[in-house]
């Protein structure tokens, strides 16, 4: 899916999920703040942390992170002894945090003990091409919020109105307003099934007689063109299929501790 309202897609990234939780190996002392030493280890995860968002390790990044981290510890410190660290409030929010950390951490071992065979990816893959079909749909809606409304655009545009014009001064789809109400070439999979069914049915040029209504609200589309599917090769994917399986199995996996654990 393309809309940024209508989307139901973005499968979250197993490994974003454990990025922060991964263990330093390194010993030894980043520095001293009135007596209390601040760990190396805690210096590489944040170092660990910046590479996996993109940033280069070297001498300047981690001087500005050990900058980063006195500031921290001296702020801590001060914090400590206003005694804040005996709110309430804060003390639920440091809960909050380690429980945070022992779920990305759960996460991180399940990964890691968990590995999902290339046969297991392979039979994913096939599964996925026969979902998302061998053709792939241009069109373009514009998403409004009840039934009445979408019925007098449908009229409106039977009468000559500009579908473009329409969508960019009454779409409530902020993904696709702006262009007239265009979607990128999709497969009728990446679409809610409604919205799907509707578009297959259409022939090119042709515009849907009834709105339909998903759980986003009442569309009217249009399909503007149709072309042969294009699969990308199971190795350009294989990552990504992997993180969809993985969070599958991690779902399953939470469920059965959700059922047998003692909730009163």
């Amino acid at each position: 899916m393309r809309l940024k309202k209508f989307s139901q897609v973005m499968i979250i990234s197993v490994w974003s999920l454990i990025a922060l939780s991964v263990q330093a190996q390194s010993s030894g002392v980043v520095a001293k703040v009135n007596g209390v030493a601040i760990p190396q280890s805690r210096l590489e995860l944040m170092v660990k942390a910046n590479v996996a968002q993109g940033q280069p390790d070297g001498p300047e990044m981690r001087k500005a992170l050990r900058e980063n981290l006195i500031a921290e510890e001296i702020l801590a410190q001060e914090a400590v002894k206003k005694r804040l660290d005996q709110d309430s409030e804060v003390i639920a929010q440091l809960e909050i945090a380690r429980q945070a950390v022992l779920v990305r951490a759960f996460q991180a071992d399940y990964i890691k003990n968990n590995q999902v065979s290339d046969d297991t990816l392979r039979k994913e893959y096939d599964v996925l091409k026969v979902q998302m079909g061998d053709k792939e749909y241009k069109a373009r809606h514009i998403l409004v919020e009840n039934e009445n409304e979408a019925r007098d655009i449908v009229a409106s545009l039977k009468k000559g109105g500009n579908f473009a014009k329409i969508a960019e001064e009454k779409s409530i789809d902020d993904g696709s307003k702006e262009n007239g109400g265009e979607l990128n070439w999709s497969p009728p999979a990446a679409y809610v099934r409604p919205f799907s069914e509707a578009l297959v049915k259409l022939s090119k040029g042709g515009l849907t007689e009834q709105p339909v209504q998903t759980s986003f609200g009442w569309h009217v589309i249009q399909l503007m063109d149709i072309r042969p599917m294009e699969v990308p090769p199971f190795e350009e994917v294989k990552q990504n299929i992997q993180q969809r399986v993985l969070q599958r199995e991690f779902a399953t996996v939470v469920q059965d501790l959700r059922s047998k654990a003692k909730v009163e």
